[in-house]
């Protein structure tokens, strides 16, 4: 089974649809996890009342952290990590498993579709707040509407093995608030040898879309991309386009990138930035 991260910082109403969800669409019983950043709106409370696993910080520690602490108390064999605005369909467990069945290994990042009323894989509105969602269509539309099975996935909700997890030491915590941790942490899984990211169709949620740094005054956010840069000397959008070639259509494991024109001259573009950023 599977232990389900949740990081969250005063957003208890979403956070209810999200439990909610996970409670009437899973087909199987998973632990779920969270750590509550702050708790002042009452998140505190209600997760110590659901008698749910969770660490705390009094303030928000960020993304990266509050993941980490989490995860330590995770039992199960795969971690899964979500956002706190996310609102699971039905069976996306079923097919998770399913594909890590098929796999019989641990080398995998795998990810679910992901639709939003603005972006995201399919862009579809369901609404764009509590106030507004269409849970009911949505509960009957999401088999209909779809994206593929598509390479580089990057994106929460993701699932990876707790041994991998472990091995690579989880999110790395210089990139607090959160921005670049995803590329981070995958270039992390690359260097292990993971050449399986591979996100899925059939597994999908409903995003509000980062309601965190969108309506938390004075959130100040990382600068992701500079991090990712000065620490592995290439681009997040320069791993992502000759590494993971994200958003591609799925056709097996990725292989080492092909070194064209367009590569080395894009290298070398990186490496002049990397000389130049401080």
């Amino acid at each position: 089974m599977i232990s389900i991260i949740i990081p969250t910082y005063n957003n208890l109403d979403y956070l209810k649809l999200c439990i909610k969800s996970l409670k009437k669409n899973s087909h199987f019983n998973h632990e779920i996890i969270f750590h509550i950043n702050d708790g002042s709106d009452g998140s505190l409370e209600y997760i110590k009342e659901s008698g749910y696993k969770y660490t705390y910080s009094h303030n928000n520690i960020g993304l990266c952290s509050a993941i980490n602490k989490a995860a330590k108390l995770s039992n199960y064999q795969y971690i899964l990590y979500s956002h706190d605005d996310m609102y699971f369909c039905p069976n996306w467990d079923k097919v998770l498993l399913n594909e890590v069945k098929s796999l019989n290994h641990d080398n995998f990042y795998l990810s679910g579709t992901m639709i939003e009323p603005y972006s995201g894989h399919i862009i579809y509105n369901f609404g764009t707040d509590l106030s507004n969602f269409k849970e009911d269509e949505l509960l009957i539309k999401y088999k209909d509407i779809n994206f593929y099975d598509h390479q580089g996935t990057h994106f929460a909700p993701h699932l990876v093995s707790k041994k991998m997890w472990d091995k690579v030491g989880g999110f790395s915590e210089e990139f607090n608030p959160g921005i670049g941790s995803d590329p981070d942490f995958n270039m992390k899984l690359w260097k292990e040898g993971v050449r399986i990211f591979k996100g899925l169709n059939d597994f999908k949620v409903y995003h509000f879309g980062s309601l965190t740094t969108r309506k938390k005054k004075n959130f100040i956010q990382n600068r992701g991309d500079k991090t990712f840069l000065k620490k592995w000397g290439i681009s997040t959008k320069f791993f992502k386009k000759y590494y993971l070639k994200s958003k591609t259509k799925y056709n097996g494991p990725l292989n080492e990138p092909n070194v064209t024109i367009g590569y080395i001259l894009g290298l070398l573009s990186c490496k002049i930035q990397s000389f130049f950023t401080f």
